[in-house]
């Protein structure tokens, strides 16, 4: 199973303008309910579910547009003294190019590469100041915390076990040591906004709202799936949990884009692109 870096861990919290990230996913980092999918059985926040199409292929036979990194710089920006490399930057920028350009071609559009990059690495630039303030806060991950937040990336993406994560990572060409640090950064980022912002659980009334706004997205939708067959919006208990999820996670990604320009305001940036 492909496990989308970009919203499995590398920006998975605090990816202001989780677009992409959404990284990690953004719009939201989260996706629709399992079972009221987008037609690819996407799950909240993370998996692409597994049907991508190949490399160079849109799925239709048409060939899919090349990342082009060959402009970008050896250090793509510095943050309070603390560079952004090169590998760090194209490494999120392939993973980001590839969803949105398999949005895009389903939409008809151009992909901006351009617009995209400078995207991409403000996102960098938001996480770097973030994880940076977790830092002077004196939030310090543990291996057990680490281990838990392997274990939600798991659940999230239909997995069984945080090994299961690493493996499928490794598959992906990161190593288990790369995956344990970002997975220690997600979480270090997590807990940061979550100490310094005011997250509330969403009442039973806003998750029913929520849950009769995505009844009538796919009603307008048709309720077709991409194969043709009928999807249906399971019933209200069973996607609630995950509703509260994404109202929580929407929250978090709103305080950490405030908290970023604050940062940004207060701190030394320079991006080179």
């Amino acid at each position: 199973m492909k496990i989308p870096r970009t919203k499995a861990i590398r920006n998975s919290v605090a990816a202001v303008s989780f677009a992409a990230i959404v990284a990690l996913t953004g719009c939201s980092d989260q996706g629709a309910p399992s079972g009221a999918s987008d037609g690819g059985g996407q799950k909240p926040a993370a998996s692409d579910g597994g049907g991508a199409p190949a490399a160079g292929s849109d799925g239709g036979g048409q060939a899919m547009p090349e990342p082009d990194t060959s402009d970008v710089p050896d250090v793509v920006a510095e943050v309070n003294g603390e560079k952004i490399s090169k590998d760090e930057f194209v490494t999120l920028y392939e993973s980001t190019f590839q969803q949105a350009s398999m949005q895009q071609q389903q939409s008809g559009q151009q992909l901006d590469q351009a617009e995209l990059k400078k995207q991409v690495a403000n996102q960098l630039v938001d996480n770097r100041l973030l994880l940076q303030a977790s830092q002077d806060a004196g939030i310090e991950p543990t291996p057990e915390d680490v281990d838990a937040t392997l274990e939600k990336i798991a659940k999230q993406n239909g997995l069984g076990s945080a090994d299961e994560v690493v493996s499928a990572l490794e598959q992906q060409g990161m190593s288990e040591k790369d995956v344990r640090e970002d997975a220690a950064s997600q979480f270090a980022l997590t807990s940061y906004i979550e100490q310094e912002a005011d997250i509330k659980e969403p009442s039973e009334e806003e998750l029913k709202a929520q849950y009769d706004q995505l009844v009538q997205q796919q009603s307008q939708a048709g309720g077709q799936q991409s194969g043709g067959q009928q999807s249906e919006v399971p019933p209200f208990e069973d996607v609630k949990g995950q509703l509260a999820d994404q109202a929580k996670s929407q929250q978090q990604n709103e305080a950490a884009t405030k908290m970023a320009e604050d940062l940004r305001k207060k701190g030394d940036v320079t991006i080179n692109l």
